[in-house]
């Protein structure tokens, strides 16, 4: 076992807490030559796929952080060698383990809502001193601003609940921070049968916020909060009465803490013995970066590799 940082003392620490097994490095190389089975990566956007290219290559399993590359042809070249290989690769889109979500998901299975009409979804940050100064706000290192940030989980999560889409509307806007890559990003997306998700991701929220709102014809869904500096948790199931009127009520709280990336890696690990193809891979992977990258394309980004068209 190893435990990898570009800052070592930050290796050692983590290898300190796995245990007196694990062994502290810097580099892909030193994780590589511990033979683990799997690896799990959380880096730099720009650097997730090079360094998942190198795994895969030596035959590991992997668990991906999102956005999982900087660029819809990444993933494919990723798609490609894991297939060669046999290996098997999870993008890490951990908000679909959160447990309102998760709880959201199985009333939607059980049909609660009817017939499926729109989500609505709003994700955002205030940011910090300084912010426009971190590697967020430089496109060689993030590939691109807060729709690739945060936008991206709102679009994992409509297109978990809706998608495919047929249709890609939306634009960037850099109104508050100076810096070359956007703070607000604003997205339409549709389905062939005419579904919509509206999406806002911003880090120009000033107080933290979370907000799913999936509408059926039945029922409406309301998530907000992730814990933290979000907010309590809580899932608002809100039943429509045949008279109509004010709806029946139901709210579920979760105040235990976010345990959703326990959760994917027991998804991963699960994966792995099953030799079953993880959901989210890298097919939702790579459809979730052509929406990012049809939204840039629209809005006339070129700062960074994900300008490019939709496929």
């Amino acid at each position: 076992m190893a435990a990898c940082d570009l800052v070592r003392s930050r290796a050692a620490d983590l290898a300190a807490r796995a245990g007196p097994q694990c062994i502290a490095g810097t580099g892909i190389d030193e994780a590589l030559a511990a033979d683990p089975d799997a690896v799990v990566i959380a880096a730099l956007n720009t650097s997730l796929a090079p360094l998942a290219t190198a795994c895969i290559r030596a035959g590991k399993h992997v668990l991906l952080e999102k956005p999982v590359a900087a660029s819809s042809a990444e993933v494919a070249e990723l798609d490609r060698l894991a297939q060669d290989r046999g290996v098997l690769v999870r993008a890490g889109y951990n908000h679909r383990y959160h447990p309102a979500i998760q709880k959201a998901r199985s009333l939607f299975d059980a049909g609660a809502l009817g017939r499926l009409m729109f989500i609505r979804g709003r994700y955002g940050h205030g940011g910090r001193l300084g912010y426009d100064r971190e590697w967020r706000a430089d496109p060689a290192l993030s590939g691109g601003g807060e729709l690739l940030d945060q936008g991206v989980h709102l679009i994992d999560l409509a297109g978990w609940f809706m998608g495919p889409w047929s249709a890609i509307e939306g634009h960037t806007a850099t109104y508050f921070w100076d810096m070359p890559v956007e703070d607000n990003a604003f997205i339409s997306l549709r389905t062939a049968d005419g579904l919509t998700a509206w999406l806002h991701a911003s880090c120009t929220e000033w107080k933290n916020l979370f907000s799913l709102e999936i509408y059926g014809s039945d029922a409406k869904l309301h998530i907000e909060g992730l814990g933290g500096s979000y907010g309590v948790e809580r899932l608002y199931h809100y039943h429509m009465l045949p008279e109509m009127g004010p709806p029946d009520t139901m709210i579920y709280e979760f105040p235990r803490g976010d345990m959703s990336w326990a959760l994917e890696t027991q998804e991963f690990i699960e994966d792995i013995r099953l030799r079953r193809t993880p959901v989210p891979g890298l097919r939702e992977a790579r459809a979730i970066l052509d929406v990012v990258e049809a939204i840039y394309t629209r809005a006339g980004c070129r700062q960074s590799s994900m300008a490019m068209p939709l496929k």
